[in-house]
């Protein structure tokens, strides 16, 4: 079965078993029709995946992975922050009448600092450490920029990521400070896999262990219920992940560059509803 199914399961059954509301408190977030949206949530859960055994994707429930990529490659490689230039909507809601999230998410990856080396930004300096200098411990990105804060739509919640290279193999450790399970986990969990993925083919490197730190692991009180329900649901084996291996260039892949072999999901016929 797939081993990310099993993590997720694990870890919602722990926040409902274990965890703790906020019902006693004032949340910022709220549902469509204004209702405050409260939430159970476990502090600090540690995930760990190996992707030299599987691509981390769950079959508990169908993730439109196609859909992810194209959100990850407007993050960090068109480092845009305008959602016209998205294929999907899942950004509308915190977008201005032009379509922007203002300084967040792309925005962060393309802003540029001075290093002895030169000039560049999170995502060029990222590969021009693994290619020159893979033995750093310094190879690293981190989008919550508190100079920018005033000016994000949204604060980045998939904030930093540390890459690190032992032998010949890339990990990589996202820092999480919020993550909305039911909708967004396994979401963050496919880009961020994928993104150390394609950082490594590129790199001439093996794709290691990707761990996903959450500092706030939680399900909102109306996806309880939808939560049971996934949990419950048959598990398949996890798909096998083909990539274009001719691809060398970062910057040159694409959505149409990745498919997944097998891919055998449950359906989930209630629409999960979003808070903002």
């Amino acid at each position: 079965m797939s081993r990310a199914d099993e993590i997720f399961i694990q870890n919602c059954k722990d926040i409902l078993e274990n965890g703790t509301w906020d019902t006693d408190r004032a949340v910022r977030t709220r549902w469509e029709d204004g209702t405050p949206a409260h939430t159970i949530k476990k502090f600090c859960i540690v995930n760990r995946y190996n992707l030299a055994e599987e691509f981390p994707i769950l079959t508990i429930r169908r993730i439109y992975w196609k859909s992810a990529i194209d959100e990850l490659l407007w993050i960090w490689q068109a480092k845009s922050n305008n959602v016209k230039e998205l294929r999907t909507r899942v950004w509308d809601a915190w977008a201005d009448e032009n379509g922007s999230i203002g300084k967040a998410y792309g925005y962060q990856v393309g802003v540029k600092s001075i290093y002895p080396e030169g000039e560049f930004d999170q995502i060029d300096r990222v590969l021009y450490d693994l290619k020159h200098n893979p033995a750093s411990r310094r190879i690293m990105t981190n989008l919550y920029n508190f100079h920018d804060l005033h000016e994000m739509a949204l604060y980045p919640c998939a904030y930093s990521l540390t890459l690190n290279v032992s032998g010949n193999k890339l990990n990589g450790i996202l820092n999480q400070r919020s993550n909305d399970m039911l909708t967004a986990n396994n979401w963050n969990v496919l880009q961020y896999s994928l993104l150390i993925m394609m950082l490594a083919q590129v790199s001439d490197l093996e794709p290691g262990e990707f761990v996903h730190v959450i500092a706030d692991a939680h399900l909102y009180d109306r996806h309880v219920e939808l939560a049971k329900k996934v949990i419950a649901k048959p598990q398949h084996p996890a798909p096998r992940l083909l990539m274009n291996k001719a691809i060398k260039d970062f910057y040159e892949f694409k959505v149409e560059d990745f498919a997944l072999e097998g891919y055998e999901y449950e359906t989930l016929e209630e629409k999960i509803p979003v808070a903002i």
